[in-house]
């Protein structure tokens, strides 16, 4: 079971096993002289993500059917863009091979290499295998804002937003596994979001944003009088623009 509020990530084993090839860091350097990552060798306890027991098993069990298995790591990345539902990429590789900005880790004996800069939204997020599901990722962290130019994110009516956002406006969204993140207003009265979770995709979005997001911020930010959706609705579990 996984809270409403938690971003899941799901593959099907087979694709997992598809793309579970060996591959170099483009930091990396060929031949005797080759670096390595001094994170490579030594896992401190923070592990950044959980690992359940089936999860590991499942991991393990697929890594050694890999040439070279024992030198393989999973490598767990953040591919979608901010403002975006998180979308995410595992790939085996040859953990000495990673780069030195990427975060090695090791739990039970196996190795996960993420990415230092997607390190901040994957803290604490949970890895966990089921026959039913595959391999789901649990992520209780919100994607980053989209930086849009133009758009103001830094003043007072900014801060006013973000504090309905979080204390009044995502809550309530919650109840339909859903949220907006704030990416900034014009200056001239518009405020923009985006939509994940259970509000991206579906064909309720742009009403639930026109009437209870805009109502809830319009009220009580004098400088906002509408608010627009900046989410991309052609992506998402149930695209209605096609």
């Amino acid at each position: 079971m996984t809270s409403v509020s938690a971003h899941l990530w799901r593959t099907p084993l087979s694709s997992l096993r598809g793309v579970s090839e060996t591959k170099t860091s483009p930091f990396a350097q060929t031949g005797d002289a080759q670096k390595t990552s001094p994170l490579a060798a030594e896992s401190p306890r923070d592990t950044i993500i959980s690992v359940t027991v089936a999860a590991l098993a499942k991991l393990k069990e697929l890594r050694d059917t890999e040439p070279d298995a024992a030198k393989l790591g999973l490598r767990l990345s953040i591919v979608s863009q901010p403002g975006e539902d998180f979308r995410y990429d595992l790939v085996f590789e040859e953990f000495l091979k990673s780069a030195f900005t990427d975060e090695v880790r090791t739990i039970d004996g196996f190795k996960f290499i993420i990415p230092q800069s997607d390190v901040d939204s994957l803290r604490g997020a949970e890895l966990d295998y089921n026959e039913q599901s595959g391999l789901v990722l649990r992520n209780l962290n919100r994607p980053k804002a989209p930086v849009v130019d133009g758009l103001v994110r830094d003043d007072e009516t900014s801060a006013q937003v973000e504090a309905i956002v979080a204390t009044e406006v995502n809550p309530m969204l919650a109840a339909h596994g859903g949220f907006v993140t704030y990416a900034g207003h014009d200056k001239e009265g518009t405020a923009y979001f985006t939509m994940g979770g259970g509000c991206h995709g579906c064909s309720m979005s742009k009403q639930t944003m026109l009437e209870g997001v805009q109502s809830m911020v319009t009220e009580q930010v004098k400088t906002i009088t509408r608010v627009r959706d900046l989410t991309d609705h052609t992506t998402g579990s149930n695209p209605y623009y096609r």
